[in-house]
């Protein structure tokens, strides 16, 4: 009689994917379908299974096989277990090709240009096998949906079931334009901000609460104002021509503080770093130019995004 060493390995593993068929497709008929192996192949490697596990682990019957309790306990155990296994391996085998295909990335309108597109530019030079698809929109569009194989978002992501990785954060300010603040003063305190016109992003998660960090705490001020907008650059622009106050990352206000177009306000009472993180797909094994991709922004984005405007 060969020892358990023996039977382990590759011939062992056929063994245990014999059995998740079977428990998968209702009976070894089914399962021997799936696996493209003889009818009797199939049941032959189920028994050596049990035998080596001294227990059963499917009731068979003409026309269905049920685990038993201790088939379903084995099924839950092995299952996560051999997934990680063949992912182990294609992982493997991403790590030793040089990646190609193409990448199909969704980003926002503003924060893309300036700063993934260079960061693209540079993975494209050093992986010429790759195809870039850029998608640019200011809503967290459905990956799945899009064909998105990653999409760098920013703000908090809330609730999901997307997989992320952190690579950075920015920093918001409160602005306005000095023909506003002629007219209306100016905000000594956020507190303030409830008797001001404020600019409203719809697209924000709560457009109406601005947070602030006071005296250590986080800190929410209701906002309100008469215009509002989907659109960052047009948020942006009616803030310019005196519509109310507006918040928006420091970056993305520099041409209009070089211009003397507007004004930062409220310096003292920092608002909460907006992170940026890589989301995709928790079904989604990474290909290797996504995985290298995402590498490449998390070692370069957080830098780039934290320079002095």
């Amino acid at each position: 009689m060969k020892s358990r060493k023996s039977q382990s390995g590759p011939k062992r593993l056929d063994e245990i994917m014999t059995f998740l068929a079977v428990v998968e497709h209702g009976n070894l008929t089914a399962a021997a379908r799936h696996l493209g192996r003889p009818l009797q192949s199939a049941s032959r490697q189920l028994a050596a299974l049990e035998r080596a596990l001294g227990v059963e682990l499917v009731r068979r019957t003409t026309h269905h096989s049920q685990p038993t309790e201790a088939g379903l306990a084995f099924y839950r155990r092995v299952k996560p277990a051999l997934s990680e296994i063949e992912d182990a391996g294609l992982e493997a085998a991403n790590r030793g090709a040089e990646p190609s295909g193409t990448l199909r990335v969704g980003a926002s309108v503003l924060f893309a240009p300036i700063f993934v597109v260079p960061l693209i530019a540079r993975f494209m030079a050093g992986h010429p096998r790759v195809l870039v698809d850029l998608r640019l929109s200011d809503r967290f569009v459905d990956l799945a949906e899009e064909g998105l194989d990653l999409a760098i978002r920013i703000g908090e992501l809330g609730d999901t079931d997307l997989k992320a990785r952190r690579l950075g954060a920015q920093r918001r300010v409160v602005f306005g334009a000095p023909s506003y603040l002629a007219a209306r003063g100016r905000p000594r305190h956020p507190r303030d901000l409830a008797d001001h016109a404020c600019v409203i992003r719809t697209t924000d998660p709560d457009p109406h609460r601005w947070e602030f960090v006071i005296d250590g705490k986080l800190t929410h001020v209701r906002v309100d104002g008469a215009f509002r907008s989907d659109s960052t650059t047009a948020v942006h622009a009616a803030v310019a021509e005196g519509l109310g106050l507006g918040v928006a990352p420091l970056w993305q206000l520099r041409p209009l503080l070089q211009a003397g177009a507007i004004e930062i306000l409220l310096a003292d009472y920092k608002q909460p770093p907006v992170p940026i993180h890589a989301v995709w797909p928790p079904s989604k094994l990474l290909a290797a130019r996504t995985r290298l991709f995402i590498d490449h922004l998390a070692a370069e984005l957080a830098r780039d995004v934290d320079a002095p405007v």
